[in-house]
């Protein structure tokens, strides 16, 4: 069999790229479908947190998103490699509706074979707390930012493509069974092993209308994705330990503070609450939006105790991309029952910078903490930094994941405020 095409069949290289795409596409369909809806199973809030049915979920998408990646490459290889061949003619190019849908679907499999996992790529991109691709390209891309508005979009869009090239692929195999069993002729059997024996297609020409039309499908469809709000709206269940970071969650916060503050202490302006986690060797980062802290604080004249602080935590208001929900369940943070977090402590000043020494008491633990953070004071104002680094199991959190393979202990926090002293 030969490997270059030609104006009669397809050449084995041709081929070899035809049916490996099939394989990969066909591979890729059923294990987005059951991680989507494992994903939702750990979005649901009866969830109890099953490290089973994580790392099921996580594996599935992580096979998913790297068949994807494979998708894209092979695409990509196989559109040069046609660019450079003669393309095969049509059987019967006289039928011309047939013809024209015939083409047509061909611009789409082949612009969607690329458009389909370079989307699905970007979202993985764009988003934190993801099943890792395992190909070795890393797990971002140039010119990507972490963004929820652009994981939005793009998850959208690829929802959107996977089902043109889901219509476009149906409408392909049914074209070819026509071929086959209806119209009896060599269509179909050009694409198969062997087959060099091959009937010479009629004379014919080719235009752009198929191109066309294909724009117009597109067009189409992306139409009726915004229509019903997809992009960006759309989270095509990214909830596996998977996908969506939040610019946001960097971004300087004003707590909700719901207590009045005594005249002499000091009220909060505005700060940021966060929270480092890993999973499965990625960093997802969040804050909580919601938080009270109460201060007292007198600068003494050398080392020694300057004042105390107690903050309330709204458990409910944390940010953390798409596993936001699943750090809600009873497994973790489990709000429902514990819905505030506390720290309560005394300021003290040290030779150098400060440190907040008390307990911090999540989902009803109560540990010991301490809390270094550097402050500058001037002419009423303060601004603090600090940070700290706790372990999840101190407080319960995560009592099913007992060792780091998906889930490490440690959890970092960092504290940054603006604060005035009220008159």
């Amino acid at each position: 069999m030969p490997r270059q095409n030609t104006f009669r069949s397809y050449g084995s290289i041709a081929k070899t790229f035809h049916w490996l795409t099939a394989l990969l596409i066909f591979s890729a369909f059923p294990l987005g479908y059951f991680a989507n809806e494992l994903a939702h199973d750990i979005q649901s809030p009866g969830f109890d947190g099953s490290q089973l049915v994580i790392e099921r979920a996580t594996l599935l998408f992580s096979l998913h998103k790297t068949i994807g990646v494979a998708v894209f490459f092979t695409a990509l290889l196989r559109i040069l490699w046609a660019l450079s061949q003669p393309k095969p003619g049509l059987l019967h190019p006289d039928r011309k509706a047939e013809a024209l849908a015939a083409e047509m679907v061909h611009w789409l499999l082949y612009g969607s074979l690329v458009a389909v996992p370079l989307s699905g790529w970007i979202h993985h991109a764009a988003t934190s707390g993801f099943a890792p691709i395992w190909w070795p390209f890393g797990q971002n891309l140039p010119l990507v930012p972490k963004s929820e508005a652009v994981a939005g979009f793009f998850g959208g869009l690829h929802w959107v493509l996977v089902w043109t090239l889901a219509v476009s692929l149906g409408l392909h195999i049914a074209g070819a069974l026509k071929h086959h069993v209806a119209d009896r002729d060599s269509t179909l059997r050009r694409m198969l092993p062997g087959g060099s024996d091959m009937p010479e297609p009629p004379v014919q020409t080719h235009s752009l209308a198929p191109f066309f039309a294909a724009l117009l499908v597109w067009a189409g469809a992306l139409g009726g994705g915004a229509v019903i709000g997809v992009f960006g709206g759309h989270d095509q269940s990214q909830a596996e330990a998977h996908d969506h970071a939040d610019d946001g969650i960097t971004r300087t916060q004003a707590p909700i503070v719901a207590a009045p503050v005594q005249a002499g202490a000091w009220a909060v302006q505005s700060g940021k609450l966060g929270i480092s986690v890993t999973q499965m060797g990625s960093v997802i980062q969040g804050s909580f939006g919601e938080w009270t802290a109460v201060i007292n604080f007198e600068e003494p004249a050398g080392p020694g105790p300057a004042g105390d602080v107690d903050v309330t935590i709204g458990i409910a208001s944390l940010e953390l991309g798409s596993v936001a929900s699943q750090a809600m369940g009873a497994d973790y943070f489990d709000s429902a029952n514990f819905p505030t977090a506390q720290f309560k402590a005394e300021i003290e000043k040290l030779a150098e910078g400060y440190q907040a020494a008390g307990t911090l008491t999540i989902k009803g633990q109560t540990v010991p903490v301490t809390l270094p953070f550097d402050l500058n004071l001037e002419e009423g104002k303060a601004v603090m930094q600090g940070g700290l680094t706790l372990n999840r199991l101190d407080f319960g959190v995560g009592k099913s994941l007992p060792d780091e393979s998906s889930l490490a202990f440690a959890v970092d926090v960092a504290v940054e405020l603006e604060a005035s002293r009220s008159e």
